[in-house]
């Protein structure tokens, strides 16, 4: 699995929250060949690498796999589009965007409307979305004959590869995590173990991370690792807040997170020498992690990040490197080549003491 080849085409593909039937159709084609692929009604990818053995644990690997869009509401009597967020944007970069809007005729090419500069009083270019307008370039009557509301609208940007390394592009939040939960899989299928593992592509997670507590109530793990991107170094954000590319994957910390799953990610990565960073995370994280971990009767829960700059807009940017890494450390921690164990989630066994460096 070629982890920047694989990332270029499911980023390319459109999967706003919701809609993610094509991307999840994508994914599974490179899944199948390593598990049993099922498809939920929330449209998540469940992927059953192995069933766990009776009181063994079960391990979930788990990435959202939608982006955020924009919805159709409705069309005004010059046929021009009115649109609601799917998902969080940075709406100071909106205007004058290309947009795609796909239909169920096809997709139609449009831009969103812009005042020259000319024109232009001086208030801040930060427009509420109730100000925001697509241009198709069809009249009303025309305009209602092809677009219907509830339709879907993305950014068109080609995924690119750049100078350096990194991979940029629309919707690489969250498609580079699926990227590394889908190289997991395939660097543990050969494992012979009695542990259970899951690959779950999760939907929705963009407008509350309904498809991931969904998946977890399916897949019903003792343990779970989400995967989803942070915020790398640019020169406009604080280094304080953000974390370097190249560094590898970031493992969180906070209220929410099992502790022992976070150290024991660090311990993973020491031994087989991959890169690592941490981070403090002192409420909600902000990832599916969230959800998983109140399933059922509870889920320990921990979060790992790819380092990504300029999220949420049309340019993301990511090193494969880091995804990589990511996947590497997935599989050193949940199937360690070393004596290290975590405890089992049976009572009736004897725990294993993890000695932290």
């Amino acid at each position: 699995m070629n982890c920047k080849d694989l990332l270029m085409r499911l980023s390319s593909a459109v999967g706003v929250s919701g809609r993610e039937g094509s991307v999840v159709a994508m994914a599974a084609e490179e899944l199948r060949a390593l598990g049993e692929v099922s498809i939920s009604p929330l449209g998540d990818l469940i992927c059953t690498i192995r069933q766990p053995e009776k009181g063994q644990k079960n391990f979930m690997l788990d990435a959202h796999v939608d982006e955020i869009g924009m919805i159709v509401t409705w069309i005004d009597d010059e046929g021009f589009l009115k649109v609601s967020p799917v998902g969080g944007f940075d709406r100071s970069l909106l205007l004058a965007s290309q947009v795609s809007v796909h239909t169920a005729q096809g997709d139609l090419p449009g831009f969103i409307c812009s005042i020259p500069p000319h024109l232009q009083n001086g208030e801040a270019k930060n427009p509420k979305f109730e100000d925001i307008y697509i241009d198709i370039g069809y009249s009303k009557e025309e305009a209602e004959k092809r677009v219907q509301p509830g339709d879907i609208a993305t950014f068109v940007t080609p995924t690119r590869e750049m100078h350096g390394g990194f991979i940029t592009g629309k919707a690489i939040d969250n498609r580079s995590s699926c990227v590394a939960v889908m190289r997991a899989a395939e660097l543990l299928g050969s494992e012979d173990k009695p542990y259970g593992l899951s690959v779950t592509l999760t939907t929705r997670e963009e407008v509350g991370g309904m498809g991931a507590q969904a998946a977890a109530y399916t897949v019903n793990p003792t343990h779970a690792i989400t995967v989803d991107v942070g915020f790398g170094w640019t020169p406009d954000c604080k280094k304080e807040q953000c974390r370097a590319f190249g560094g590898g994957p970031v493992i969180g910390f906070g209220s929410l997170l099992d502790g022992e799953m976070s150290r024991t990610l660090i311990e993973a990565a020491k031994e087989e020498d991959i890169p690592y960073q941490t981070e403090a995370m002192g409420g909600g994280t902000g990832t599916n992690a969230d959800s998983i971990l109140i399933t059922r009767g509870g889920v320990k829960t921990g979060v790992l990040s790819i380092p990504q700059g300029y999220m949420h807009t049309p340019v993301e940017k990511i090193l494969p490197e880091d995804i990589e890494n990511t996947a590497r450390l997935l599989a050193a921690t949940a199937f360690p080549a070393t004596s290290r164990m975590w405890p089992p989630p049976s009572s009736s066994r004897s725990r294993t003491t993890v000695n932290m460096k």
